[in-house]
Formats: C-alpha cells, sequence, structure tokens
C-alpha cells in the first residue's frame, strides 16, 4: 500500500509545483513514486517538461507520470463492468453497449479519479502516490466518498430492507436469482452484494482516515485572501477525515504563522521560476508531518465523548444534528455523519462544546 500526499489551496500552479516537487524528493529518497495529474490541460506537462499520457510513462529514477483523462477512465472503468455482469448474469444486457460511446458527466470526474487512485494504490508498484487535484471542495468531496457512499448503502439498506415492499418480494428473489444469475443468494439476498461493496467503501475510509495512508498538505500565498480561502479548506477537510500535515507557504508572512495554528509552516523559494533542487531541499520530511498531523475526529470511548477538530470554523458555522440513530455535523458547506463505536452507537448526545478549535461531544 502506498502514501498518498495531496495538496489544499488557492494556487493551483503553486499546488502543481508543489506536487512535482515532492514527487521528485520522494523519488529521490528511493521511493517507487507516481505523479498523479488530475487537470487535464498542457500545464503540468509544461511543468514537469515533458508530455503527459493517460498511462504512467517514466519521469525520473523512482518516477512515473500519468495524467487522468476522464474519457479514458470511463471506458476502461465500463470495460469492468461489463465485465462483472457476465460474471453474475446468463444473459448481460451492457455487452452492446460500448464504452467508447460514453460522456463524461458532470461529477464522474471525480469519481473515476478515485478509482484510478484505488487501483495504482493496490497495485503495489508505488510506495508514493502524489496526486495533484484540483485542490478545492471537489477534491474534498472526492476523497468523502467512500465515508458518504458506505452510509448511503448501511442506512438505505436497513430501510428498504425493513418495507413492506421487501418482504412481500424477498421469497421470490432467490429462485430468479438462481434462474437469471449464476449465484446462489439464499439467505437475505441482499447481504451479498452490499457487503461487497460496503468492504471496498471501508477499505477507503480507514486509509482516507489514516494520516500514514493519505496526507494533505496546505498551498498558500500571503495575501489576505488566499490565506482565508487555504483556512477554509483546511477545516473542510477534517470533515471528510482527512489529516492535514502541514502548509506550504509562498513567501513569508507572520499573519500565516498564526493562521495555520498549530500547524508548522514552511516558506519556499520562488514557486514561479522553480529551482527544483533548492526547492526539493527546503520540503519538510512527509513521515514526520503525518506522525504529528492533527486528528480529524478523537474517540473516548471510556469518558464517553468524540472530539472534533474544526479549524478555521467558529461556534455559530457549526450545526449538531441528531434526528435518527447517527450524529450529523454541519460546518460549512460540507456534513459529515459520524460512525461511531459500538459504545457510543445509538447513544444520545447530552452536552457539546466548543474550545480551542474542536468540537466535543459527550455521550449519554
Amino acid at each position: 500500500m502506498a502514501l498518498i500526499l495531496t495538496f489544499l489551496g488557492s494556487e493551483n500552479t503553486d499546488r502543481t509545483v508543489c506536487a512535482i516537487a515532492f514527487a521528485k524528493r520522494l523519488a529521490a529518497d528511493g521511493k517507487r513514486v507516481l505523479l498523479a495529474f488530475q487537470d487535464p490541460g498542457p500545464a503540468p506537462g509544461l511543468l514537469l517538461g515533458q508530455p503527459l499520457t493517460a498511462d504512467p510513462s517514466p519521469a525520473g529514477d523512482n518516477l512515473q507520470a500519468v495524467q487522468f483523462q476522464s474519457a479514458v477512465l470511463l471506458e476502461r472503468s465500463w470495460d469492468e463492468v461489463k465485465g462483472i455482469e457476465a460474471q453474475y448474469l446468463r444473459t448481460p444486457i451492457l455487452k452492446s453497449v460500448y464504452g467508447q460511446e460514453l460522456g463524461v458527466l458532470p461529477g464522474m470526474d471525480s469519481a473515476l479519479a478515485l478509482n484510478a487512485l484505488r487501483l495504482y494504490d493496490g497495485s503495489g508498484a508505488y510506495d508514493a502516490i502524489v496526486y495533484d487535484g484540483t485542490g478545492d471542495l471537489t477534491t474534498l468531496r472526492m476523497l468523502g466518498m467512500p465515508e458518504v457512499l458506505d452510509w448511503y448503502v448501511r442506512r438505505f439498506r436497513d430501510v428498504f430492507q425493513q418495507s413492506d415492499l421487501v418482504k412481500t418480494v424477498a421469497p421470490f428473489i432467490q429462485p430468479v436469482a438462481a434462474t437469471v444469475l449464476a449465484v446462489d443468494w439464499s439467505g437475505n439476498p441482499w447481504d451479498r452484494p452490499t457487503g461487497e461493496v460496503q468492504s471496498i467503501l471501508a477499505q477507503g475510509r480507514a486509509a482516507i482516515n489514516d494520516p500514514n495512508r493519505m496526507l494533505a498538505l496546505l498551498v498558500t500565498g500571503t495575501s489576505e485572501s488566499a490565506i482565508a480561502t487555504t483556512r477554509y479548506r483546511w477545516g473542510s477537510a477534517q470533515q471528510v477525515g482527512l489529516s492535514v500535515g502541514g502548509v506550504l507557504l509562498s513567501g513569508d508572512s507572520a499573519a500565516a504563522e498564526s493562521a495555520f495554528t498549530p500547524l508548522p509552516v514552511h516558506s519556499l523559494p520562488s514557486l514561479v521560476e522553480p529551482d527544483w533542487q533548492a526547492l526539493m531541499a527546503a520540503l519538510p520530511d512527509v513521515q514526520s508531518l503525518a506522525q504529528s498531523a492533527p486528528r480529524p475526529v478523537t474517540i473516548d470511548t471510556a469518558a464517553k465523548t468524540v472530539s472534533l477538530f474544526l479549524p478555521s470554523f467558529d461556534k455559530s458555522q457549526i450545526k449538531l444534528i441528531q434526528s435518527g440513530p447517527e450524529v450529523t455535523i454541519e460546518a460549512g458547506d460540507q456534513r459529515r455523519n459520524l460512525l461511531l463505536p459500538p459504545a457510543l452507537a445509538g447513544r444520545p448526545v447530552k452536552g457539546a462544546k466548543f474550545q480551542e478549535q474542536h468540537l466535543v461531544l459527550s455521550f449519554g
């Protein structure tokens, strides 16, 4: 399994320069590195100094680079879908629809990129994957997709299974499945497919919640708007469980030092015409940043408390909702349904306080 490193911030070119520098630095340290660009345009290739394709290609010793192209990823994913259909159905119906015909719909780019990262991570070919995404809420919602989808599958499966419709049709599912499908779905007919999906989603959620598996760094300039925008994305990252390890600052700014406490702030040489050797030498150690990164959620089952790190938000911007068996936290334009351990699941929240950038919940 690889360490996946990504970047958040308002300056697109600065993020790409930092991604390239980190990829070169990790490769120079002997890591097998994949540098993945979300931007399909010419800028990443120009900065890297070589053309990029939809397949990984050598970009130096221990370093490969790839440029995600959604149309190509969609075509390959469609072939996988048809393969799964052929495995389960005796008479596949999707075989007459070809991946080359499909257009990319809004939102597909993120899902396709996340799946590509999952496959590259699972290949075992890389020690580190440096992902240069959009660096905004689109990237964060992409990384939060496993947790959100897992909640949808879990909640709607429970609701669906308790409905009168399922109780009525369930006795007919097994004979139909035995006739049309090549599988045995005796017992609860929804447990097998949803269980497989939830296993994949749980693996993704666990990776994103582990700073030693996935880590984000903030990239910002010194202007007031750049600092404010980057702070907002820092707080939003906590809502998807993504740990942020530090700040890469283009220039020097006392305001940035205080704005991002307790994160370490590293001033970098010029990112406009990057001197790769000087830039690589100025970069912090990724493993040290991962170990010291504030955790988005800390759970103490003995004390029956949950602490959420929500920097850049104040008390008035945070909303706590408990309308069902789970607790929902709304901050900014993000919602998070807390996946609680069995000892706290279903318990009512009896107290909440906001102090030192943390929302601390107490359960009855």
